[in-house]
């Protein structure tokens, strides 16, 4: 038994191998880059851009940390916002306004998307909300709730806060709320609802129902993928922290393709994990390096796109993959830098159209608009 064990071990690890080898020697695509294609009003700038993405019209929306975030220490909360800040430019890249200005859950910034009806969604890592805005600007919906519990400077003699490893509380019975906290399930499966811990990323199936990765956070808090009908009704929740197939460690990023299989970038096990739309394991890609932004093409032929974005340490890897959505890889390009064509941690990918994409960058604080030649 022993050996035979070895020797499935071996196998995976050999196949694995093989794929990682095969992303290598990807062929390379040829791109352009516009790194000045969007026009800030004089006297504001970009801070690390969480997020891109562009609606029906081709108006390109920007979610951007842009400074420190503004703490009041009251008797009982923390009342915590700005920090990052929601810009939308058309299809020219001429500035058109800022939405959400003062929102309360705007404090770090970590996605934006536009869904088919045009409405905006964004993803605070910060205030762990999912906001839905109209097409207008108007708040339409608001999912989970911002802790009250936030790292600030400590005042003098304040009592430390209680322990809370796997970021429980808040709406939903937790201790804040008065109610008695549920039963524990696995670590990392969170509380059944919309309570998330430093959330990822959104996104919906052809139904309007919405799909929440939930747990940035590496090797702590939250390690799921929350569901919700398109009023924000909950319905079921699947993962826990893990390696094994359906749990996460870290997930970056979450895409629906149209037949409905669900796309999780679980960046702590260096993978993009398949699901069906109830959750159920279907495959593993584990050719584009360490996902962070994925992105699915819209059309009859679509592709997947995934950043494996360099680690902020270091000048490494920063390419961006092109792939059958089975995971096999069509091409790459890009390379992390400070440069046009370069990448500095790319955290957001539009890809609307499948040779013109809009990618938002970290560390170098800037949407570039990538044409690729085929």
């Amino acid at each position: 038994m022993r050996r035979f064990v070895l020797a499935v071990v071996s196998a995976v690890s050999l196949a694995a191998a093989a794929q990682q080898l095969r992303a290598q020697s990807a062929p390379e695509i040829a791109f352009d880059s516009n790194p000045d294609f969007l026009k800030l009003p004089d006297g504001t700038f970009f801070g690390e851009v969480a997020g891109v993405a562009t609606n029906s019209r081709g108006h390109v929306f920007v979610y951007t940390r842009t400074g420190a975030s503004n703490a009041t220490l009251g008797a009982s909360r923390t009342f915590y916002k700005a920090g990052s800040r929601l810009f939308e430019f058309d299809q020219t890249g001429k500035f058109v306004r800022e939405i959400g200005v003062g929102v309360y859950g705007l404090n770090f910034a970590q996605a934006v998307h536009v869904d088919p009806q045009d409405n905006i969604w964004v993803v605070d890592q910060g205030s762990s909300n999912v906001i839905k805005f109209d097409a207008e600007g108007r708040i339409q919906m608001v999912l989970s709730r911002k802790p009250e519990a936030i790292n600030v400077r400590a005042r003098q003699n304040a009592p430390a806060p209680p322990p809370n490893p796997e970021g429980r509380g808040g709406r939903g019975g937790g201790a804040e709320g008065g109610g008695r906290l549920p039963p524990p399930g696995p670590p990392g499966s969170g509380i059944p609802g919309d309570s998330f811990v430093r959330t990822a990323d959104v996104a919906w199936d052809k139904a309007g129902n919405v799909y929440v990765a939930d747990g940035v956070t590496l090797n702590g808090g939250n390690a799921r993928v929350a569901k919700f009908d398109k009023d924000g009704h909950f319905i079921k929740s699947w993962g826990s922290r893990g390696s094994d197939n359906g749990q996460f460690n870290s997930l970056r990023g979450i895409a629906i393709d149209a037949n409905g299989s669900v796309y999780v970038a679980d960046a702590g096990n260096k993978r993009i994990q398949v699901f069906d739309g109830d959750g159920t394991y279907k495959s593993s890609i584990t050719t584009v390096g360490t996902p962070s932004a994925i992105c699915i093409t819209p059309g009859p032929h679509q592709y997947l796109y995934s950043s494996n974005s360099n680690d902020p340490e270091t000048l490494d890897n920063g390419e961006i993959y092109k792939a059958e959505l089975d995971g096999r890889i069509v091409g790459k390009f890009g390379r992390a830098g400070k440069l046009a064509k370069e990448f500095g941690t790319v955290n957001a990918i539009d890809c609307r159209s499948e040779s013109e994409l809009y990618v938002g960058e970290l560390l170098n604080w800037r949407v570039q608009k990538l044409t690729l030649k085929k």
